[in-house]
């Protein structure tokens, strides 16, 4: 664990890595506060500008980025009372309440700290298990990598969404685009349909932009004359509040309940570790859970310093959780980490359980890098606050454009090919089509990631022995197949419950 950290801080502590941190950190919080654009978009469109960096300060940017997404939903959720991110719906029960009672600055002040006290936290725990769980997985053949990898799937299409059905059917989706192209062993083309624009195959990169930035501005174009309307008077009332920020003040507030910072990051660490569950999920169980331990629940709701701190420390200690598959595995744990497991294959890093054998220093940077990140986010948030404010006012016709014009000219430099454009924008429109119909994207976009690992391992399996119940005779294989049909019933199981209750 420690030489991981010291070769961490060796990669790390270079004043252009440092930059591009803080950076990635300014960014991510500009995303995570304007409402409708989300942490995912916005590491996606970084995505193509890392490119041309080295492994460690590409990847050092996109989590930048990330943890500075996941804490910029606070300032619109405290603020106008609209999560800014879906992982910030439980901040505005309390957040935005406090700042209506004439104390935003309050409620700012323990949201970042209970952000960042929640990242170390989970950064903890991060650096604690992720090496002793790729310590276990050294073990895994090809019948366990697969069976794995269903797992994963059932997981994320059964916490994603209304319906398992359609998570289901969103997984296999991406699987399906994996499949198309040239065959991963035998080289030859398939599922191309004699189109040209196919033979290539489809590039998980574009897929990734199409459907979340794309199908996001399509989202953001759809908007009601009502609902701009309204967004455009609560941004005149946040522009008229007046808030000082007292971060020492703030600080002892937050320390004052070290059970509830504690167990929300807890909670989070952990949901954030089961692949698909994500802040949106983690923010909502902590805040729920902190309620019913509270001595007081009934202040719940109505401007709690509580309420804040488990829904800040819930949704920012979710990307701890977030990396230990990411790294110990080289599964993703949500859309996020599935483009930081692309940015490490487009430098010719394979990731999975021996990636922190053979690339100690890659992982020894992840860590460090998100200490650094949540350092700065910390210091940018309570810097910058009255600037990020005034950013929730751009009207979205202005933002639109422009994020357009970076998704085209990200998605052009990936291959230099205009048969690219095609695809993103008909990835665009499923992706669109997607959330208007309440298919959940998550699933599909790791279905892309692990459509050809799953394959990859299956064949090889194969390749190694025929026999097909050696994935039921071998323990650990048996065991995540039995694990995979469990979370399929346990799932049919809630929604059942829910439907009944719903009914009653």
């Amino acid at each position: 664990m420690f030489d991981l950290l010291f070769l961490g801080f060796g990669e790390i502590l270079n004043l252009k890595i440092l930059l591009v941190i803080f950076i990635g950190v300014v960014v991510g919080v500009i995303a995570g506060l304007i409402p409708g654009f989300t942490v995912a978009m916005a590491i996606v469109l970084t995505l193509p500008l890392t490119f041309g960096m080295e492994p460690v300060t590409g990847i050092a940017a996109m989590i930048g980025v990330f943890v500075g997404g996941m804490s910029g939903g606070l300032i619109s959720a405290a603020l106008l009372g609209i999560p800014g991110t879906p992982s910030s719906v439980a901040t505005t029960f309390d957040a935005y309440p406090m700042a209506k009672k004439g104390q935003p600055g309050k409620a700012l002040s323990i949201g970042i700290w209970a952000s960042f006290l929640s990242s170390i936290v989970s950064l903890f725990i991060l650096v604690t298990i992720a090496p002793q769980v790729s310590q276990f997985a050294l073990k895994f053949g090809p019948w366990e990598m697969f069976a794995l990898i269903c797992l994963a799937l059932t997981i994320i299409a059964s916490v994603t969404g209304d319906s398992i059905i359609k998570g289901l059917i969103a997984g296999l989706f991406g699987l399906l685009i994996s499949t198309v192209g040239a065959d991963p062993i035998m080289g030859f083309a398939r599922f191309t349909f004699d189109l040209d624009v196919l033979r290539a195959g489809i590039p998980f990169l574009v897929v990734l932009i199409g459907m979340f930035a794309i199908s996001r501005l399509m989202q953001s174009l759809e908007k009601s004359q009502l609902e701009k309307d309204r967004l455009e008077r609560l941004n005149e009332d946040a522009s008229e509040m007046k808030f000082t920020l007292k971060p020492f003040q703030s600080l002892k507030k937050v320390i004052s309940k070290p059970m509830t910072l504690i167990g929300s990051s807890v909670i989070g660490s952990i949901i954030g570790a089961i692949p698909g569950a994500g802040g949106s999920i983690a923010n909502i169980v902590a805040y729920d859970q902190a309620k019913k331990w509270s001595k007081e629940p009934k202040k719940f709701g109505t401007g709690c310093e509580e309420g804040v701190v488990a829904s800040e420390a819930g949704n920012n200690s979710t990307v701890g959780g977030d990396l230990i598959p990411t790294v110990a595995l080289g599964i993703p744990g949500s859309a996020v980490t599935a483009v930081l497991l692309s940015a490490l294959m487009v430098h010719g890093i394979t990731p999975g359980p021996l990636l922190i054998v053979d690339e100690p220093n890659i992982v020894g940077g992840i860590f460090v890098a998100f200490f650094i990140a949540s350092l700065a986010m910390l210091f940018t948030q309570f810097a910058g606050m009255r600037v990020f404010v005034k950013i929730t006012q751009v009207p979205t016709h202005i933002l639109v454009p422009i994020i357009l014009v970076l998704c085209v000219v990200g998605t052009f430099v990936l291959n230099n090919r205009t048969t690219d454009l095609y695809i993103l924008l008909a990835m665009g429109i499923i992706g669109y089509l997607f959330t208007k119909y309440k298919y959940a994207l998550a699933p599909a976009i790791i279905g892309v990631i692990l459509g050809p690992i799953a394959e990859l391992n299956l064949r090889r399996a194969f390749m190694t022995d025929p026999d097909w119940t050696l994935f039921l005779s071998r323990p650990i294989s048996l065991t995540f197949l039995v694990l995979t049909v469990l979370s399929i019933l346990f799932t049919i199981w809630q929604t059942i419950n829910a439907k009944k209750k719903a009914q009653a």
